[in-house]
């Protein structure tokens, strides 16, 4: 489990970041860094931009999973004998019965090989944007820019060396992908399988005894950084409900804020509605919202709740 953890932990970690958005209500854009715990095990760092709930961060972690639908690896069907490449059949095929394996597309998927999911160690802290902290923590996770996982992950005693070691010889007969030569070991031939393959001996980044499975990718940087501040983000939420309200004939028109003049509330001013008052028209606003911005969506169609939406 610890080995395919470490192998599949990018894929989880791609699937919390979707989530967080679905949630969130926008594209969160963040700065990451993966770093190795003394067990070896995968641990993320991640500033955010934006204010965001530590409830809805920590549901989100404890509902996020990644499930792995590849042919089942549990148990090695070649150990002594290898597959053989047949350059006839320009596949791989069993040493003894000398009949091609199976492909990746043909083997057996009835569940999935391995879940991946977060640990309960779950810390989030809220920072503000300019102050000592924040360059502390800027600073702590931009130093992973000139470092490999191979600099951090150390054994100092015999019990972790011992631990590496075990873990290095599993990752070593772990399929890293679909494309990975290990899949040989277990009687099943990978996607562009060619005679350059050798059975059990992955080149991939996955099986070396410096990362332990651990991700190649050390920095992790949202690849929808738009440098939108909250405002904006705010703008175009706004703007997309007015456009699916409009779609189904609801017009909202736009106030003109120049012919508004803003005064601060005094105590005492008898203009003034008590504020239970303003506590109920503001409830029964929202009300009439949520049920105008439903009535668009079941207008437009059942929504999309596919979970590998981008």
């Amino acid at each position: 489990r610890a080995a395919r953890d470490a192998v599949h932990f990018a894929s989880l970690v791609d699937r919390w970041w979707q989530n967080l958005r679905r949630v969130a209500g926008w594209d969160v854009q963040y700065f990451a860094t993966v770093e190795p715990q003394k067990r070896a095990a995968p641990h993320l760092h991640a500033a955010l931009r934006g204010s965001i709930p530590h409830e809805v961060i920590r549901l989100v972690t404890a509902a996020t999973y990644h499930q792995v639908w590849w042919p089942n690896h549990d148990e090695r069907v070649y150990v002594d004998q290898l597959p053989v490449w047949d350059f006839n059949a320009k596949a791989f095929i069993d040493p003894d019965t000398r009949r091609a394996l199976v492909t990746w597309e043909d083997a057996e998927v009835e569940e999935p090989a391995h879940v991946a999911k977060f640990g309960r160690q779950v810390h989030s802290k809220g920072i503000l944007g300019g102050s000592e902290e924040a360059g502390r923590h800027i600073g702590y996770l931009t130093k992973y820019l000139t470092k490999s996982i191979g600099e951090v992950v150390e054994q100092d005693t015999e019990r972790q060396r011992r631990h590496a070691d075990r873990l290095a010889d599993e990752l070593a007969v772990t399929p890293c992908s679909d494309r990975c030569a290990n899949w040989l070991l277990y009687g099943v031939q990978p996607r562009g399988a060619n005679s350059r393959m050798s059975p059990g001996r992955c080149k991939g980044r996955a099986h070396r005894r410096a990362t332990l499975g651990l991700p190649g990718r050390r920095v992790l940087v949202s690849r929808k950084w738009s440098g939108k501040t909250l405002a904006d983000h705010k703008a175009d939420r706004k703007r997309f409900v007015l456009q699916a309200l409009k779609a189904v004939g609801i017009e909202k028109p736009e106030k003109d804020p120049a012919r508004l003049v803003w005064h601060k509330v005094r105590p005492g001013d008898p203009n003034v509605p008590p504020r239970a008052h303003l506590l109920m028209h503001a409830i029964a606003q929202r009300v009439t919202w949520k049920a105008e911005y439903d009535r668009a969506l079941l207008a437009a169609g059942p929504p999309d709740l596919s979970a590998t939406a981008a």
